[in-house]
């Protein structure tokens, strides 16, 4: 029993951080492409081309590090609390 208690326990912890990253890297792309398609609104530029040149390797690289190190600092603080 108890070690089925572990094994879900282990599950969830493992989607809880899967959710919290995927919605870290969703607020990174959003504010990029909210920056790319509203700051730079030339002539011809449509929402196609700012998804474009926002996914690119570098920037999911960024993402990545920058969601990582986000549900450290917070894991961390919770452990805390």
């Amino acid at each position: 029993m108890a070690l089925r208690t572990n094994e879900k326990r282990r599950r969830t912890s493992v989607w809880r951080a899967v959710i919290e990253i995927a919605s870290i890297i969703f607020l990174f792309y959003s504010n990029l492409l909210m920056g790319e398609y509203t700051a730079s609104a030339r002539p011809g530029k449509t929402l196609l081309y700012a998804l474009h040149d926002i996914f690119t390797p570098g920037n999911f690289l960024i993402a990545l590090l920058s969601s990582l190190v986000g549900y450290l600092v917070f894991e961390a603080m919770r452990q805390k609390i």
